[in-house]
């Protein structure tokens, strides 16, 4: 039976989360507590823990923080070893069954109500999902205990030994971005048996690995591996690991015009880096902090490497390969003027501008593509943000240049302007020139979405065919501060109405044969990516409003496409 944890309600946690954003270790150590008035639980499946029970869980985990130098500063090395000896303490001794670590309300208690001043040392200013649980496979120390959930070995001297086989990135490969594999316990034990007793002397081992788990991937849907043995488990495995070894050996590269390599920070649901692969980068690297954007690039390119983490938190130590690269690209989030300063709306998204600069100097690629609010290039009251951006980059060899463009300017059914920054290293920025405005007028609305507002036969297809003959306003509803999936604030949604859309939410599918002629249908997921230009067959995963976030967050490919191959011009002159 299972030991039953209090669970914070989403609402104080965010609330609770906010307010310790900037205490330091020693107040929010005087923060700590056992029990919390909004705290609940579930009402049966197991035995409520004690306070003293609570109490001696924090000690042996303040007792082993202490060991990597809490509450002063850490680093790389201990963190990594307080990680490992904290999910086998977590899962050994919290007494738990799966059903209750998947609750999320439960490790926000943890992090939040006992273990404060441990959560923020580990992770100083984290976001939400490292202490709110909203994303298991991040949180500060649900992630550890399921971790040692996936490992544990009961018939071995040390059961939780095999936590030492991989790294933090390898396990967020297979848990957290492979579910289809990670989800098995059985499965994973095997892999950390085969992959320990492989020689990949000679190999890049964090490519092979991931090929490894690619091919191990697309093998999931013909075989159970649940069913199998260990010892016939271990074989089958063996023989895929051989496979992604031999891949790995060097082959002559095709006589074909050279490609470029890029990096992609806040890199969404991948639409920017699609744009960029079609101008002749190919993604090295990219990195985002929502896990269904990272499922969303996994979905659509299982080639693309991608690491699922703040971009704050990330720094070249960790991939010493993405060094000198041609591009570093991202479509950072959107800052707001120097008025707001300070203020809670603004300063995750100055943090992350910050880093993107800093990444620059560390990274030094040849150019650097970032995209944000229009104002950001054109407003008197980002004047010093713009002089601060250009002089960190002049100080490292770069010369800048801004500019504002419109995605209908480039094929794109939507009036949805951006601004962007691009900088690059001499010889090259000498030959760069901004893209060229298409001649050809891009198609409505009535033109991209006819064919699927006419998939479910609705007979006033055509009529609204002809009313929605403009292009788009442009689609925004994509804040993570904003309630559900609609289209946007009053304004946007008269825009789509005038369209013959109701912006008011999103539907699940088409109109159907019985929706009124006369009606406004509502727009579906799938086709506000049509909007974006997303090609027909780009997956997204996640719920609705997560997977329209994705969209409206996104840069519309084909704007991407054009600045890209502008770079590319660039870096071959």
């Amino acid at each position: 039976m299972s030991i039953l944890y209090p669970r914070l309600l989403p609402q104080q946690a965010r609330q609770l989360y906010d307010e310790y954003q900037d205490l330091s270790i020693l107040e929010l150590s005087e923060r700590v507590s056992y029990t919390h008035p909004s705290a609940v639980y579930v009402a049966t499946g197991g035995d409520r823990i004690s306070t003293e029970q609570l109490k001696a869980l924090r000690r042996a985990v303040v007792e082993l923080a202490e060991r990597s130098g809490f509450p002063h500063t850490s680093d790389r090395a201990r963190n990594a070893e307080f990680d490992l000896g904290l999910a086998a303490l977590l899962h050994a001794e919290m007494g738990m069954v799966p059903a209750e670590a998947a609750s999320r309300d439960v490790w926000a208690f943890l992090a939040i109500v006992v273990l404060p001043d441990v959560a923020y040392w580990r992770y100083p200013h984290p976001p939400r999902d490292r202490v709110l649980g909203t994303d298991l496979t991040r949180h500060v120390f649900g992630r550890l205990w399921w971790r040692g959930q996936l490992v544990r070995s009961s018939d071995a001297s040390d059961p939780y030994a095999a936590l030492k086989i991989l790294g933090e990135a390898a396990f967020d490969q297979i848990y957290a971005r492979r579910a289809a594999l990670g989800g098995s316990p059985h499965m994973v034990r095997a892999i950390l048996r085969v992959w320990n007793d492989l020689n990949l002397r000679g190999l890049n081992e964090r490519e092979t690995f991931r090929d490894f788990l690619k091919r191990l991937l697309r093998l999931a849907p013909f075989v159970l591996f649940d069913g199998i043995e260990d010892e016939a488990l271990d074989d089958e495995l063996r023989a895929v690991a051989q496979e992604s070894i031999d891949a790995q050996r060097p082959a002559p590269a095709p006589a074909t015009e050279a490609r470029f390599k890029s990096v992609e920070i806040c890199a969404g649901a991948g639409a920017q880096a699609l744009g960029l692969e079609l101008a002749g980068f190919d993604p090295l690297l990219l990195i985002d902090s929502k896990a269904d954007a990272c499922f969303t690039i996994d979905l659509n390119r299982p080639t693309w490497d991608v690491v699922c983490m703040d971009v704050v938190q990330f720094h070249v130590g960790m991939r010493a390969d993405v060094v000198g690269v041609d591009l570093l690209s991202g479509g950072l989030p959107r800052v707001k003027s120097s008025a707001t300063v300070g203020r809670p709306e603004d300063a995750e998204e100055r943090r992350v501008l910050r880093a993107a600069v800093e990444l620059v100097r560390s990274i030094k690629p040849k150019a650097v593509l970032l995209e944000n609010v229009p104002d950001l290039v054109e407003s008197p009251a980002f004047e010093r943000d713009r002089s601060w951006i250009e002089n960190e980059l002049k100080g490292s060899g770069y010369r800048s240049s801004w500019r504002v463009l419109n995605s209908s300017d480039f094929g794109v059914p939507q009036n949805r302007s951006s601004g962007f920054l691009i900088a690059l290293q001499e010889p090259y920025f000498s030959h760069f020139r901004w893209p060229e405005i298409h001649e050809t007028a891009p198609p409505t609305v009535g033109e991209v979405l006819g064919p699927s507002m006419a998939s479910r036969g609705w007979p006033g297809t055509e009529q609204w065919i002809k009313n929605a003959d403009r292009i788009a306003p442009a689609l925004v509803g994509g804040s993570d501060r904003r309630g559900g999936a609609d289209l946007g604030p009053t304004g946007s949604k008269k825009a789509w109405a005038a369209l013959g859309v109701n912006g008011n939410s999103l539907g699940d599918e088409p109109p159907g044969l019985d929706f009124p002629v006369d009606d406004h249908p509502k727009l579906t997921v799938e086709q506000a990516a049509l909007i974006q230009s997303f090609p027909a067959e780009w997956s997204f995963s996640g719920g609705k409003t997560s997977r329209y976030r994705q969209i409206g967050h996104a840069m519309p490919p084909p704007l991407a496409t054009a600045v890209g191959l502008a770079i590319a011009a660039a870096l071959r002159s």
